[in-house]
C-alpha cells in the first residue's frame, strides 16, 4: 500500500491494514487515544483478557504515521534511563507478545553494538574494543565498545499486526478522529472531530476509562506539556550494499550499532542489505546541535508543533544534509553510497528519560502512557500489555512512574 507524499519524508515500512469503515459509538468501556504500538498493544490485550468489554481506539491520522511507523525499528532492551524498578526483560516480553499473536514482524535478536570513540571511550572495553569490527571516522575513532541485547524488527509489520490482532478480537479502530478535548466528568467524556470522505464530523463519545497514548502529541490532553519535550529526529537508508561492503565497514554481521557519546549515531541494515542511519533533532536543544537533549534546555527553545517541519526544507532539511554528510565520511565504502529515503519521525523526552506511566492528575479513570525517549519499539508494545492489565485492576501501575 503506498502512502502520500508526507512533510516527514516516506520511511521504508509499510503499513498494509486499514481498519474496517464504521459510525463512531456513543459509549465505550475503554477509549484509547493514539493508534501506535502502545494504544494497539493495550487494544489487543483488552479484548484478549476481557473479551466483553468495548474497546475503541482513536487515531488522528493514518495508523503509522506517527512515532511507531516512523522508528528505525531497533528493539533495544530496558528504558533510556537503563533498568527500573519492577520493569522485568523487555525483550522476552516483547518476543512473547509478538509470538502470542502471531505476528510476522520480522525479529532478529543478534545484539546491539555500543560504539564509542577514540581511547578514552573504548578504555577497559575488553576484547570487543581491541577486536572492533567497525572502525569509522566520526568526531574521532568510532570503534565497537561492547555487544548489549537487542536486535531489529520491521516496524511496519509489527504495527499492522497489532492493529489486525485488536481488530479481529472485537476492537474498534477509526483513523483521521481527533480527540478536540476530554471533559473529566464521570462518565468521561471525548469530544471527536473526525475526517470522514472530505467532510468534518462532531462527535461526543463516553467513556468509562481512557487511556492516553498520544506520546509526543496532544501534550495539552495528556498534561504532559511542561515536563516533557516532543521533538523530530531523522534518519535516511541507502541502497542496497554488497556483501563485501557490508564486510568492510564492519557490518558483515547484521548487527544494529548506536553510540555511547556524542555526536550521537545509530543504525541498522534492512533485508534488502541497505543501511539506516539516524542521528539529528529539530527544534535543536540549546547550546551545540550535538549536545544530549534534556527536557529543560528543549522547553526553553519554546516546544513547536511538530507538523510545522518538512524535511525537504529549512532545519530539517539542514539535519538531514548534515546527517548524510556525516554518512559518507564515516568510511570510504560509503562515500558515494546512494540515499534511497529520508525521513523524520517524533521522538519525547521526559524527564530523567523515564516513560511517564501513570494516571491522570485530574482524573484515575485516565492513563497515561508516553515518552520513551528513543528505546519504544519494544517497550511500547511491552508496556502496552502492562497498561491493558492496569485499567483491568489486574497490576498495579510500575513504582517508578
Amino acid at each position: 500500500m503506498s502512502r502520500k507524499s508526507h512533510p516527514w519524508g516516506t520511511p521504508p515500512w509499510t503499513v498494509d491494514f486499514r481498519p474496517a469503515p464504521r459510525a463512531l459509538p456513543e459509549h465505550v468501556d475503554f477509549a484509547i487515544v493514539g493508534g501506535g504500538f502502545s494504544g494497539l498493544s493495550a487494544a489487543a490485550w483488552l479484548r484478549r483478557l476481557a473479551p466483553g468489554r468495548s474497546v475503541l481506539v482513536l487515531e488522528s491520522a493514518s495508523l503509522g504515521e506517527g512515532a511507531s511507523g516512523r522508528t528505525g525499528g531497533m528493539a533495544l532492551a530496558e528504558t533510556a534511563a537503563g533498568t527500573l524498578p519492577g520493569l522485568g526483560d523487555v525483550l522476552a516480553g516483547y518476543k512473547k507478545i509478538l509470538r502470542t499473536f502471531r505476528i510476522d514482524s520480522r525479529l532478529t535478536l543478534p545484539g546491539v553494538w555500543e560504539l564509542g570513540r577514540s581511547a578514552p571511550a573504548t578504555k577497559g572495553s575488553g576484547s570487543a574494543g581491541k577486536h572492533s569490527p567497525i572502525s569509522w571516522s566520526d568526531s574521532g575513532e568510532l570503534r565497537v565498545v561492547r555487544l548489549v541485547p537487542g536486535g531489529t524488527v520491521d516496524a511496519g509489520k509489527v504495527l499492522a499486526g497489532l492493529a489486525r490482532v485488536a481488530e479481529n478480537a472485537g476492537a474498534q479502530i477509526v483513523e483521521h478522529a481527533e480527540v478536540r478535548a476530554l471533559d473529566f466528568s464521570s462518565p468521561l467524556r471525548l469530544r471527536v472531530r473526525r475526517k470522514l470522505h472530505g467532510r468534518i464530523h462532531h462527535k461526543e463519545i463516553r467513556a468509562g476509562q481512557v487511556l492516553l497514548a498520544t506520546n509526543a502529541f496532544s501534550l495539552e490532553l495528556s498534561g504532559l506539556r511542561a515536563a516533557a519535550a516532543p521533538k523530530l529526529t531523522f534518519a535516511l537508508a541507502t541502497a542496497p550494499l554488497s556483501a563485501a561492503q557490508l564486510r568492510v565497514i564492519g557490518l558483515g554481521s547484521r548487527r544494529p550499532f548506536y553510540t555511547i557519546d556524542f555526536p550521537y549515531l545509530w543504525g541498522r541494515l534492512l533485508e534488502s542489505n541497505g543501511v539506516i542511519f539516524g542521528a539529528g533533532l529539530v527544534p535543536a536543544p540549546v547550546g551545540t546541535p550535538f549536545s544530549p537533549p534534556t527536557v529543560i534546555s528543549a522547553i526553553k527553545t519554546g516546544v513547536q508543533d511538530l507538523h510545522r517541519y518538512d524535511v525537504r526544507r529549512g532545519q530539517a532539511a539542514e539535519r538531514l544534509r548534515w546527517l548524510e554528510d556525516r554518512v559518507r565520511h564515516l568510511h570510504p565504502a560509503l562515500a558515494s553510497v546512494r540515499i534511497t529515503r529520508r525521513w523524520g519521525g517524533p521522538i519525547l523526552f521526559t524527564e530523567e528519560m523515564r516513560p511517564t506511566f501513570r494516571l491522570h492528575p485530574r482524573s484515575k479513570q485516565v492513563m497515561i502512557l508516553a515518552g520513551y525517549n528513543g528505546h519504544g519499539v519494544a517497550l511500547s508494545v511491552y508496556l502496552g500489555q502492562w497498561a491493558a492489565q492496569a485499567l483491568l485492576h489486574r497490576r498495579p501501575l510500575p513504582p517508578w512512574h
